[in-house]
């Protein structure tokens, strides 16, 4: 975890500079015409460009809030072997979980999921609406698909 958190925050301070820099720069430019030094966008005199900078920053605290989380968990927990020095690839394995082979589930929730949002795109409430219902029955579906009597893990 101490690299993750190390790699998340480093990404941070690079987008809270970034926003920085780009506050600055947009700040300071003003466009302006070819002629006469009339405005190219009449709607826009110069100035900060707020809808960059402010999503610059949340990015950064996006990145933030992961970095920490991981912070947090890298203390609580002892070294890993792809987090200390001598570590060894043999160390690392093991069984890391069970994941699901042959599930159709996750081709369902995405395709739900493009549903939904085309619905959004285009903003037609009927299509969102049957989208949404589809991510959470398909989510439900794949969710539950050991828990019922039809497929069962295989015992180890």
């Amino acid at each position: 975890m101490r690299t993750e958190y190390k790699i998340f925050l480093g990404v941070a301070l690079f987008l809270f500079g970034a926003a920085a820099v780009y506050g600055i720069y947009t700040g300071a430019t003003a466009p302006t015409g070819g002629d006469g030094g009339e405005s190219i966008n009449a709607s826009f005199e110069g100035g900060v460009e707020w809808v960059g900078t402010v999503a610059l920053i949340l990015s950064g605290l996006l990145c933030s809030m992961c970095g920490g989380f991981f912070w947090f968990v890298a203390r609580r927990i002892d070294l890993r072997p792809e987090d200390r020095e001598d570590g060894e690839i043999a160390e690392g394995a093991g069984e890391l979980g069970f994941f699901s082979p042959g599930s159709y589930w996750p081709f369902g929730i995405a395709l739900s999921a493009a549903v939904a949002g085309l619905g959004l795109v285009f903003w037609m409430w009927w299509l969102l609406a049957f989208g949404l219902v589809a991510v959470i029955f398909t989510a439900c579906g794949m969710l539950f698909e050991y828990y019922s009597s039809t497929r069962q893990p295989a015992e180890h």
